[in-house]
């Protein structure tokens, strides 16, 4: 497991890898519009529906165009066309030539990132639908894609009846899905409205949902994609071996020089995993990494050579003097740091309690365990019972009845039904004392 291996680089973030990919839709809905938009993005680098893409050569084979309407709809999305874009209208079927013809142009295009065929029907050569037919065809294009380390993508349509599981709804069996490393599903609300759905999954992809709009020749998301969180850890690591030159010891060990030049805490075994998973990417910053047994415990060496590095010695991470002068930055990993405001404490996971970052707990109401931000209420002899902010019935701080605290105590929410109770009437809200039993029970 600690065999450093090849990174794999993205083609398009968080929606495509190296590998063989389906896109799916009812016919005439505008998949070639989306496939040839999603070429484009590749060839320039620019964003594909709001993520970002690794800039490369792309292949279209648009196998049901002929050249005047391929050239008509590049120019509908563009009025200058990259040079990265290569298509193609004709193509040999799959097991009569075409795998020679795409590793060709593999060696005549050597950055090429992705290879789309539209449709996939146009390159089998076999009619039956069946299980083993669909999964031995795609397999052809799988180790493909493999291979030449390239993503293809195939153009595929729904079938007519409706499926709950957007999924089930591609044309064939169900070997077309097992066979691909990522499916993306085009589904519209209605005919002709320009409104559709992209749902996509995959092996190395997240599930996700896009709401699609199509404007002016090219489908748009409309939904707020989050923003791309850089990955920092090589520059933190390469910053740390320009100070340290050399480091052996446990992984326990790197986590604590790496808080005392960053102030920052790291899991043991988070180090560990990344410094595996980004031993080719420390090589071209000059780093060495290496793992070994030693009486059982796993040691970590770490070697910098400035002659191997491309930065030649410059610091690439981010300097921020924090509150205690160290080298800090917005963050290395995200999912384990959250920094605070400096004066109390954060809301991270990390171990420290310095003001800047602590423990992420989760604060639960004493009454109801519903997770809340609010810390509970404490419990004090002789304070009023009043409702806590998260909607339980919890305990108040001896504090004056004030507006707010009335309200508060008499306006009971709507989650709690068991106790879904209000006062008689529209004036000011009395104390319980003031009201009879029958008075204070009656049901909203």
């Amino acid at each position: 497991m600690t065999t450093p291996l090849e990174k794999q680089e993205y083609i398009i973030y968080k929606m495509m890898y190296p590998g063989l990919y389906i896109l799916a839709g009812a016919p005439k809905i505008g998949k070639s519009w989306l496939a040839l938009d999603l070429c484009m993005s590749v060839a320039n680098g620019e964003q594909f529906l709001k993520h970002d893409t690794n800039i490369g050569q792309v292949l279209y084979l648009s196998l049901e165009d002929n050249l005047l309407r391929l050239q008509n709809r590049i120019y509908e999305l563009t009025d200058e066309p990259c040079e990265n874009l290569n298509f193609t209208i004709e193509a040999k079927t799959i097991g009569n030539g075409l795998e020679e013809e795409l590793e060709k142009s593999k060696q005549e295009l050597p950055n090429l990132k992705v290879i789309v065929i539209d449709t996939l029907q146009k390159v089998r050569c076999s009619t039956d639908v069946n299980y083993g037919s669909d999964y031995k065809e795609l397999s052809v294009l799988k180790a493909l894609a493999d291979k030449l380390k390239v993503a293809i993508l195939v153009v595929h349509h729904t079938r007519k009846c409706y499926d709950s599981d957007p999924f089930n709804m591609v044309s064939g069996s169900t070997g077309i899905i097992g066979s691909v490393d990522g499916i993306m599903v085009m589904i519209e609300e209605r005919r002709g409205s320009g409104k559709a759905k992209l749902h996509c999954a995959g092996r190395d992809i997240e599930h996700i949902e896009l709401h699609l709009e199509f404007n002016n020749h090219r489908w748009n998301v409309v939904d707020d994609v989050p923003e791309r969180k850089p990955d920092l850890f090589s520059f933190a690591i390469h910053d740390l071996m320009v100070d340290e030159k050399r480091f052996t010891g446990s992984a326990t060990e790197l986590c604590k020089l790496m808080y005392k030049h960053f102030g920052r805490e790291y899991a043991p075994n988070w180090m560990t995993r990344n410094l595996v998973q980004h031993t080719n990417e420390l090589k071209t910053y000059g780093v060495l990494f290496t793992a070994r047994r030693s009486h059982g415990a796993r040691i970590l060496e770490l070697i910098y050579d400035q002659s191997g590095d491309s930065k030649n010695g410059s610091l690439l991470w981010v300097e921020i003097a924090d509150h205690a002068g160290t080298q800090s930055s917005e963050n290395v990993y995200l999912p384990l740091l959250e920094t605070g405001d400096g004066k109390n404490e954060g809301d991270g996971i990390t171990l420290s309690g310095d003001g800047k970052t602590t423990h992420k707990t989760h604060r639960f109401c004493r009454r109801y365990p519903k997770r809340t931000g609010i810390p509970p209420v404490p419990t004090e002899a002789g304070c009023r019972a009043m409702w806590s902010e998260c909607g339980g019935i919890g305990v108040g701080r001896k504090l004056p009845l004030t507006e707010q605290h009335r309200r508060r105590k008499y306006e009971m929410p709507a989650s709690h039904s068991a106790v879904r109770r209000t006062l008689a009437g529209r004036g000011e809200p009395r104390a319980p004392s003031q009201k009879s039993h029958k008075e204070r029970s009656v049901i909203q």
